[in-house]
């Protein structure tokens, strides 16, 4: 039932590195490479630093001066992802992998170590941008830069510690997330050259940049990587992680949800490690986060524990998830709503944790959210409601907020949203009896008059046939589906006809009338070849001065009204011929032919004709025929002569077709001019006449 979402209902790792880059070092500056000049003059650029760094590998002075201010400009130009091609092209690549360790100290001195971890910071910080394009980042790993990245992530073992060291180690993670992303062969690749020990270890480094940084490259790390997972879970970061999850710094506890977000997904044995570690609470906890991206992955995290344990969808709700997620509903924040609708989902497939979604405010929030126009969200929210309309206890709220007009009315983007509504609409109906029935009649009596009207419209396309009496006349339904027409909001005249369309449809189902009564004497055929034939003859029909050759055995076994001619005390009773006014030769032929047949051809130039003969000569299989044909040619100009005609000849059938046809049509024929008040007038008096009185 559940759509199947980007990265498996993920979010991009990670936030783009680049971005982040450049709001702690300031804006970018504006290159262009457009023209053939600047290109070549860029390139130019590029390896002039390229020179640099080639020429200044040493513990020198100016040497280490020269190779930071080479890395700080090409990092500059890396930030401008247009001239990231240019910058490779230009081989800086190999320079500034070169340059990611510290260059051999001299055997005069050992001590003498200007702008130490400046360098090497710097050289990892312009990787790091030149990795966001994903075409460069297997060229940075094959020049060797990971074995020296993951040296960097250890250096704070070999000296003393220094604001320096803490940007190298952020710069070598930062680049180690960049180089791994969505490339599943470079994340097998760091944990080969050991680089997760290492970041689990930075997990309780004493900055806070550097465990930011570390869990953010073990997030990239365990994304679809289980051999990444587990070793991460071997190293012991869960309790370090679960930790971070009630930091106040909302960097901090971000990532952190990332990570075991990533280690938790498709690993259903992870998923249980970390929730013996404690993580349930302190990840219902960042729901009122006033980090947004918190609260969107912590969401996302609680909707993964519910996803198969039914035991953990209870605890979540009881440890008080469920309010802040309903909360998140409104937020004008997409994601953030999106995410809060997929762990309602989950939770919502527990019978306990659907009255308590509803009790708690849910429903409404999640039928606005039916008008999203980002097709996730609004499949999210569906298959919550889905999940809602399981339980009894919420039925009644559901059809009192008008939720079943939301669903019916609702333009949904996925056919799977379409498919979950109409399964939400079929568990609705199921559940219309017994209490639920005697509770929405309650409200149909004693509520205010919107939802009266709305538990009506509601029971005209829900209820079952057998109740129909019960809840439209009985209960006064019918007139409140009638009081809509009259209204003077076209939204309420078009909802009242498509209601008691369906009513009306409902109806006809009870008590059948498009097929003829039986006869009250056994029917005889004698067959075509007597139509018209005076073998055997005894009774002559003068119709418009012709004769036409019957058989009263015939004629009495086919209607009462022939029976009475025959047997009764009318004077045809003994004549040899009768004449027969007012029906023109080819309809009375017509009507005989049925009569020795009990089938004909009916054309629609003919039917009106035929109709009124078969009425007068009470033949009511004739008249079905008639009627059948006659409603094959209604239309919106010729709907309330037909109308007119079914009630002047008692004509049921045509008369239910014409109904139904103006309650579907109720739109394009109160559009017309000179129809709306016509209408207003005839509909409901028309389908009083054709429902269950």
């Amino acid at each position: 039932m559940e759509l199947q979402r980007r990265q498996d209902q993920r979010r991009p790792e990670r936030k783009g590195q680049k971005r982040k880059l450049e709001e702690e070092t300031g804006g970018e500056r504006e290159i262009s490479v457009k023209s053939g000049e600047a290109r070549k003059a860029l390139l130019s650029e590029v390896s002039e630093q390229v020179k640099v760094l080639d020429s200044t590998f040493s513990w020198s002075e100016a040497d280490r001066a020269s190779a930071k201010r080479a890395t700080h400009v090409l990092a500059e130009l890396g930030k401008n992802e247009e001239v990231v091609g240019v910058i490779v092209e230009g081989g800086a690549v190999p320079a500034l992998v070169k340059h990611l360790q510290a260059p051999p100290l001299s055997d005069g001195d050992r001590s003498s170590k200007p702008f130490e971890h400046e360098v090497e910071k710097g050289s990892a910080f312009a990787l790091g941008l030149l990795a966001v394009k994903p075409e460069h980042q297997q060229l940075i790993v094959d020049t060797g830069a990971l074995a020296h990245l993951v040296d960097l992530l250890k250096r704070h073992k070999d000296g003393p510690v220094s604001r320096a060291l803490y940007s190298v180690i952020r710069r070598a993670a930062d680049a180690i997330t960049n180089l791994a992303h969505e490339n599943s062969n470079i994340k097998t690749r760091v944990r080969i050259e050991g680089g997760i020990p290492p970041l689990v270890e930075l997990l309780e480094f004493a900055d806070t940049k550097v465990q930011r940084a570390a869990a953010g490259a073990l997030r990239t790390l365990a994304f679809k990587n289980d051999e990444n997972k587990n070793q991460i879970v071997e190293c012991n970061a869960l309790p370090t992680l679960i930790l971070m999850l009630r930091s106040e710094d909302a960097a901090i506890h971000y990532e952190a949800v990332g990570v075991i977000g990533n280690l938790v997904h498709s690993s259903p044995i992870i998923k249980k490690e970390v929730l013996l570690a404690g993580a349930l609470q302190p990840v219902i906890g960042l729901l009122s986060s006033c980090c947004s991206e918190s609260q969107r992955e912590a969401a996302l995290l609680l909707g993964q524990f519910a996803a198969t344990d039914s035991d953990c969808k209870v605890h979540i709700v009881q440890r008080g998830a469920v309010r802040p997620l309903i909360e998140m509903l409104q937020s004008p924040d997409v994601q953030l709503k999106e995410m809060s609708a997929f762990a309602l989902g989950r939770l919502a497939q527990d019978t306990n944790n659907q009255a308590g979604i509803a009790h708690n405010g849910g429903l409404v929030p999640l039928l606005k959210l039916l008008d999203s126009k980002n097709g996730s969200l609004q499949h999210n929210a569906a298959f919550t409601l889905y999940g809602l309309a399981d339980n009894e206890d919420n039925v009644s709220d559901y059809i009192r907020v008008g939720g079943v007009q939301k669903l019916q009315e609702g333009e949904f983007i996925f056919q799977a949203t379409k498919d979950c509504v109409t399964k939400t609409l079929k568990r609705l109906e199921e559940k219309i009896h017994g209490r639920v029935l005697a509770h929405l009649l309650y409200l149909m009596r004693v509520a205010e008059r919107a939802v009266q009207r709305r538990v009506a419209l509601a029971f005209a396309h829900l209820c079952s046939p057998d109740d129909l009496r019960t809840i439209f006349i009985d209960n006064n339904g019918l007139e409140l589906l009638l009081g809509l027409l009259g209204s003077s909001a076209h939204k309420q005249q078009l909802d009242g006809a498509t209601a008691l369309y369906k009513l009306a449809n409902k109806a006809m189902t009870l008590s059948p009338v498009d097929a003829a009564p039986p006869s009250p004497t056994p029917q005889v055929y004698l067959g075509e070849q007597y139509v018209n034939n005076p073998t055997l003859s005894d009774v002559i029909f003068l119709v418009e001065g012709r004769r036409f050759y019957a058989h009263r055995i015939c004629l009495l076994a086919s209607s009462d009204a022939f029976r009475a001619m025959f047997d009764g005390g009318y004077r045809e009773k003994d004549a040899r011929d009768i004449e027969i006014p007012n029906i023109r030769w080819e309809v009375f032929e017509l009507m005989m032919r049925f009569i020795y047949t009990g089938s004909v051809d009916i054309t629609i130039d003919i039917a009106q004709d035929l109709l009124r003969a078969a009425d007068q000569y009470l033949l009511e299989g004739l008249k079905r025929l008639c009627e059948y044909t006659i409603a094959q040619d209604i239309s919106l100009d010729n709907v309330s002569n037909m109308y007119e005609l079914s009630e002047a000849f008692h004509a049921m059938s045509l008369r239910h077709t014409c109904i139904l046809f103006i309650l579907e049509q109720f739109d394009k024929l109160s559009a017309r001019p000179g129809k709306g008040n016509a209408l207003k007038r005839e509909a409901p008096q028309a389908t009083r006449l054709s429902t269950i009185k």
